[in-house]
């Protein structure tokens, strides 16, 4: 055998070849292991220090990303949903410029998939386990064990929105639901809740239980006598690992590892994969006789994780053991919660928002902010003076009283006393008028007694009276932070407290008052109130002015918040005859929505779009995202008095039945008398909000008592709800403002048309139109549009507009022509038309005949 030259070195697998072939070509290996080398040369990379270092900073540099895309999008992840919707579709420049998220397009994309679809705010665990692992490969700082800390983290994230999911279900709060609790946790929640109630919170928390068990393993407290030393070993062993980690460092084999930085140790980086295998703590080595022991045992085993553990450390010793372990059983997981054909898993809940996605609700700086006079505070000199006074009159006539205290408001004072033992209350009333003269007040009104306080109150009006802006209840944190449905703010109290109400639970209101003392102001306050807070998506207003003049300024909003009749031109309703058709067309709108609510099995509106939201209504079937509608009259007495019945027929069974399906009225009128409000109007609005009237007949009318006549007028006024009376002071909104409001809504873009009220059609039923059809100059989708309606046999004016995607006027000429043609039957209200022919076959003869083949 030839000797090695002493230049070479010694090859450690000796080659077959010669020693001449071997100084022939000294350094290349005779025989070729691609294979071995390949092999070699991926795990030499991926070992060097190097691509660790590097692996490290990528992996804590994608971890801050990911927490600024995730953060981001809890504030605009709803604004973001159409453009990460459409990025497929649009190009990449267009997309990303429209995207808000701080992370750009790519943040906003993976942000909803784990923000909204997967985890909600749990989502946030996931940068810090990407964080900690990128820190320990860069530099081999580990705060917390990475392993646990991962596994920890992971059951934060999903618990954290099983949890979330839980409350933004029971509250109903399905417009943010995804955002917060992520679609895992809505989801599941929603199928144990229907199963369990509130029975379903014990599951999560089992949950809890379940995990704290296995992550803290609790076994150390109940263990049999015959294994101590095996345990104490075991958890010595793990400590001893946790440790090493800790420090990035293997005690056993590299003693020298410790001084060099952890990306230079490749070694414990693959001891730290090989750990991840084990999900519970490391056994001992298996070269020690005593693990072998307890392992028989298998009782003493959790039955999850444990098979893998067992079987790498012991299958040397005891050959049988994977046989016998391989029984056991198999880790179980919890079921994802959707389905690959749920749509809520696929797209999300639906948002109606994103019809408008680019709306912007309007500024607080399109609304004045004025300056109060000084001079309308009330001083103490004041109050002083007029607690005398009062005094002083009561003691007059003999009554005494044992206190009286003063709240002052923005229009009045109200003065609290505490009449003495023995002194009636209706001898304090009957003194109204000698208080009044002795105070030298405009007016005063005597409240005795006080609805559950045990005193008399008497308001009497301040010298000068301070103005309350519109600006100053719109900024304030009790309206900004309402979650009425529909929040409007009335005004300010006696005690200065701002008044929101919400028109949803009122269900509708009265409004009466003489010329000039606020009424008109009164209802731009609440149309401003209803659109500083609702998307035009979620509201619909109907405005009837009589007077033409009053609301003329809210026309700009036609295409966001307006509805009409189809063959409208004005948005605002003038004329008599219309307004009579639109408040019939209201009422097929109502009969409509119920007949919606009974086959989605909702009770009222806010139950049927909570399930539409939640994909669980076919849009195929007709359903549809409800908005509120509401309607407003600004002069009822005028369209009483020239349309009388078919007024108020209307009127009272919207009033009677729309509250469920979020139809609300406000009417308003000047002169509050028993012709105008009828007793079958009157029954069905609680509501009743009144300025000053002219006589205390009008006050009785409107209020079911007097004080309305004793009100000192420009926004003072009565809300008579649930048997209580309260006085307000109207706040005050200018023109200019409501010109830049309505302004600032209507340049934004909206939709193609005002929102369409169904047809009406007279006490004809259709049938003295049907000789201005002309079936000549048919439409040319008529054809397409019988067939359809022959198949689906349903004569609906929406079933053409939907299948084939047309405005509602050309949809509701083609039934006018289906109609004249003999193919659908005539107008029946809120039904559909009936289909007059069976099939496609006698179909198509009828076609043929229509064009003369």
């Amino acid at each position: 055998m030839a000797q090695p030259t002493t230049s070479r070195p010694v090859n450690p697998r000796p080659s077959p070849t010669n020693g001449t072939a071997r100084q022939s070509r000294p350094t290349r290996p005779a025989s070729p292991r691609p294979a071995f080398n390949i092999g070699a040369s991926i795990s030499r990379r991926l070992n060097d220090p190097r691509s660790i270092l590097l692996t490290g900073v990528l992996l804590m540099l994608v971890a801050v990303g990911l927490l600024i895309a995730f953060v981001s999008y809890l504030t605009t992840g709803p604004a973001d949903q159409s453009v990460v919707g459409s990025a497929l579709s649009e190009p990449l420049a267009e997309s990303g410029a429209e995207t808000r998220n701080w992370a750009g397009l790519m943040g906003a994309y993976i942000a909803h998939v784990f923000v909204f679809r997967w985890f909600g705010v749990g989502a946030l665990a996931l940068p810090i386990v990407l964080l900690l692992a990128g820190l320990k490969l860069a530099t081999g700082a580990e705060p917390f064990p990475l392993r646990r800390a991962t596994i920890g983290l992971l059951f934060t994230a999903l618990w954290s929105s099983l949890v979330i999911g839980y409350f933004v279900l029971v509250t109903n709060s399905a417009e943010t639901a995804s955002v917060w609790s992520g679609g895992i946790g809505y989801e599941f929640n929603s199928a144990l809740y229907s199963l369990f109630g509130w029975g379903s919170l014990a599951f999560i928390g089992f949950g809890l239980f379940l995990f704290l068990v296995y992550f803290i393993d609790i076994r150390t407290i109940q263990l049999p006598s015959f294994s101590t030393d095996f345990f104490s070993r075991r958890s010595s062993a793990a400590s001893d690992t946790d440790a090493d980690s800790d420090t990035g460092t293997e005690t056993t084999d590299q003693p020298v590892a410790a001084t060099k930085p952890f990306y230079a140790q490749p070694e414990p980086f693959i001891d730290e994969e090989d750990d991840d295998d084990e999900p519970v703590a490391t056994p001992a080595p298996a070269s020690d006789p005593v693990v072998v022991q307890p392992v028989q045992t298998t009782e003493s085993l959790p039955t999850t994780g444990v098979p893998l553990t067992v079987k790498s450390h012991v299958e040397p010793v005891t050959p049988t053991e994977p046989t016998e372990l391989s029984a056991t059983p198999a880790p179980t997981y919890e079921p994802d919660p959707f389905e690959e054909d749920d749509l809520v898993a696929q797209h999300g809940l639906y948002d109606s928002t994103l019809d408008l996605p680019q709306y912007q609700y309007p500024t607080n700086e399109l609304l004045t902010e004025y300056q109060n006079n000084p001079r309308a505070q009330v001083s103490a000199d004041e109050l002083t003076a007029n607690k005398e006074r009062i005094e002083n009159t009561l003691r007059n006539f003999g009554i005494r009283i044992d206190s009286i205290q003063a709240s002052i408001g923005p229009t009045v004072t109200l003065y609290e006393i505490v009449p003495a033992e023995g002194v009636r209350i209706s001898k304090i009333k009957s003194l109204e008028d000698d208080i009044a003269l002795n105070l030298a007040a405009l007016g005063i009104r005597i409240i005795a007694p006080m609805p559950g306080m045990g005193t008399i109150g008497i308001e009497v009006p301040n010298k000068n009276r301070e103005m309350v802006s519109m600006r100053s209840v719109i900024t304030s944190d009790i309206f900004s932070s309402s979650k009425f449905e529909l929040p409007v703010v009335l005004g300010k109290t006696i005690s200065n407290e701002i008044y929101v109400a919400d028109l949803a639970k009122m269900p509708h209101l009265l409004m009466a008052g003489a010329t000039g003392q606020g009424k008109s102001v009164g209802l731009n306050v609440l149309l401003t109130s209803l659109i500083y807070k609702k998307h035009p998506s979620q509201l619909k207003l109907v405005l009837v002015d009589p007077k033409k003049v009053e609301l003329t300024l809210f026309n700009k909003l036609e295409r966001h918040f307006l509805a009409k009749l189809p063959d409208s031109d004005e948005p605002i309703i003038t004329d008599t005859k219309k307004v009579v058709n639109t408040l019939n067309s209201l009422c097929i709108e109502m009969d409509n929505r119920y007949n919606l609510l009974k086959e989605a099995g909702c009770r009222n509106l806010k139950e049927y779009n909570v399930k539409f939201t939640r994909r669980k209504l076919n849009p195929e079937k007709g359903h549809r995202y409800l908005p509120y509608i509401v309607l407003i009259i600004d002069e009822l007495a005028d369209l009483m008095m020239t349309a009388g019945k078919e007024v108020e027929q209307p009127i009272a069974r919207l009033a009677q039945l729309a509250r469920a399906i979020g139809i609300h009225l406000v009417v308003a009128t000047q002169r509050p008398s028993v012709n105008v409000i009828t007793g079958l109007i009157k029954a069905n609005f609680p509501a009743r909000l009144s300025f000053k009237v002219t006589s205390k007949i009008d006050s009785r009318t409107i209020l079911d008592t007097g004080g309305a006549e004793q009100l000192v007028g420009m926004g003072d006024m009565l809300l008579s709800s649930n048997s209580d009376i309260i006085r307000l002071q109207c706040p005050f909104v200018d023109t200019d403002e409501i010109e830049g409001l309505c302004e600032f809504v209507g340049n934004q873009r909206g939709y193609d048309d005002a929102y369409a009220l169904p047809e009406f059609v007279g006490d004809d039923g259709g049938q003295g139109e049907e000789k201005d059809v002309d079936l000549d100059n048919r439409d040319p989708m008529f054809d397409e549009a019988a067939r359809l309606i022959v198949i689906h046999q349903q004569g609906s004016t929406s079933l053409i507009q939907r299948k084939l995607k047309l405005g509602y006027n050309r949809a509701g000429r083609l039934i006018d022509q289906l109609e004249a043609a003999r193919i659908v039957g005539p107008f029946e209200g809120s039904k559909a038309r009936d289909v007059l022919v069976l099939d496609l076959q006698a179909l198509e003869e009828m076609l043929k005949r229509l064009k003369g083949e």
